[in-house]
């Protein structure tokens, strides 16, 4: 969606990523095998609709007959123009209100956002996606009386041009205004940059694994070598099980963000580690591949169960136990314990663009009252002379800067161990005065970007 000037100012751009579409006018007509496709784009539509209406609604309805019903390229194709749609809705949207002149029915709306993010993003043919558009309106009683004015906006577009389109605009308001009080106008406009593309893939290396190899293997790049384990980044899409090195558990996959609090917290072979809220386990594959004793812990046993796949897979071992963290009756303490809390999750809006739409305002303080619980109770886990670290995926400054200010008042047995971002991976740019890490994901944008991340490392000096 950025080619009418991939230099212009991310308030300003058009949203077609290679110039304007070609005009639907001149397209020869859809060859006989054209309803191909067709459910593909009806499931788009509902997962389109689950995102914006529930937290892990698309994950929900990928799982649900009409989506498994779909051969595995149609239900990969319905994801991608999905994600495609979450991802540039405001701009889309924007194309959309030039162009409508009173708010269609939602289902004739969804029709049309699924359309254009076909033909703007994904650069599918615009007779198909115009084609296919009017079809499906045709099928249903509640759309048909709209099926030319579907038909007529989307030759419009592609007539015309999509025209200037805002990235800001695919950021909810509440959203907006609190990135940019929080880090200021130019840093949200390049947040807004970040969300706009599928980022690519990262992997975490097990120690002893050859980064260049791995790197050359799946046509990527090294991100991170140190003696912990390598990060790689791809491009590459789809199975990830049949990449190579993935049977052998050489890797696991991982943000390059998200690898760096395992490594803040240092771990060393024959110390004694908790993972507290473990799941989906990325982290703790990271602290026993260092050597450690590890004890995971997480409320969701159907989580688990990848972590404990993931294991098997790589050779490593955990002691996995499925339940609440703060529940857990055993009296162990532990020389390093990592408590990566729930949160709203935001700062992995890049993989998640759900994520923006599916949170609300309210939720930050809910979930700001469950890490002070979780915090008070992972800081009762640590040795005389251990450490702790804190992290979020969270941009909401609720869910890391004040969560340890508070922590540290109400706990004087702890101090804030500075970190150094070279040594796990992470931007230098992300250190924060205090000594912690604040990562962007309009960070490294030149190499694709990373998944927000809050960490702090906590020692315990009594």
């Amino acid at each position: 969606m950025n080619g009418g000037g991939r230099n212009s100012d991310a308030r300003g751009r058009r949203i077609a990523t290679k110039g304007r579409p070609r005009p639907a006018s001149t397209q020869a007509a859809a060859p006989s095998q054209d309803d191909i496709g067709v459910e593909a784009r009806v499931v788009a539509g509902l997962l389109l609709n689950a995102a914006l209406e529930r937290r892990n609604g698309l994950d929900e309805a990928l799982s649900q007959p009409p989506a498994r019903a779909l051969a595995p390229v149609d239900r990969a194709f319905a994801r991608a123009v999905a994600m495609a749609a979450l991802r540039r809705l405001g701009e889309i949207d924007q194309i959309l209100d030039r162009r409508l002149d009173r708010a269609p029915p939602e289902a004739v709306r969804t029709l049309l956002r699924i359309a254009l993010a076909q033909t703007l993003v994904l650069e599918t043919p615009a007779f198909a996606a115009v084609s296919t558009a009017v079809k499906l309106a045709e099928r249903d009683p509640k759309t048909r009386p709209y099926k030319n004015l579907v038909n007529a906006v989307l030759r419009g577009v592609g007539r015309d041009g999509p025209g200037l389109t805002t990235a800001e605009s695919n950021l909810p308001d509440w959203i907006a205004a609190r990135w940019k009080a929080a880090y200021g106008e130019a840093t949200l406009a390049a947040l807004a940059l970040a969300g706009r593309d599928e980022p690519p893939t990262d992997l975490s290396l097990k120690p002893g694994v050859d980064p260049a190899a791995v790197a050359e293997a799946v046509e990527g790049e090294t991100l991170y070598s140190g003696g912990t384990g390598g990060t790689v980044r791809t491009g590459r899409r789809g199975d990830v099980a049949t990449w190579p090195g993935f049977e052998d558990g050489d890797w696991w996959v991982q943000d390059a963000a998200a690898a760096a609090p395992a490594r803040l917290l240092d771990v060393k072979a024959g110390e004694t580690a908790l993972d507290m809220c473990a799941a989906p386990g990325g982290k703790t594959l990271q602290l026993a591949a260092a050597g450690a004793a590890v004890v995971a812990l997480d409320r969701s046993a159907p989580r688990l169960k990848r972590l404990a796949q993931n294991l098997e897979r790589t050779g490593l071992t955990a002691e996995v136990i499925a339940v609440p963290a703060e529940d857990w009756d055993d009296p162990r303490t532990f020389d390093a314990v990592l408590l990566d809390a729930p949160c709203t999750a935001t700062g992995t809006f890049r993989r998640n663009p759900e994520v923006l739409r599916a949170t609300r305002p309210a939720d930050v303080a809910k979930l700001a009252d469950v890490q002070h619980r979780l915090l008070d109770a992972a800081a009762q886990r640590v040795k005389p002379g251990g450490r702790l670290v804190y992290c979020t995926c969270s941009l909401e400054r609720e869910e890391g800067e004040t969560q340890v200010i508070a922590f540290l008042r109400r706990n004087p047995a702890f101090r804030t161990a500075p970190a150094d971002p070279a040594a796990v991976g992470a931007p230098p740019e992300a250190l924060t005065p205090e000594g912690w890490l604040r990562i962007l994901p309009s960070m490294r944008a030149e190499r694709g970007g990373l998944d927000g991340f809050f960490a702090a490392k906590l020692e315990r000096i009594g």
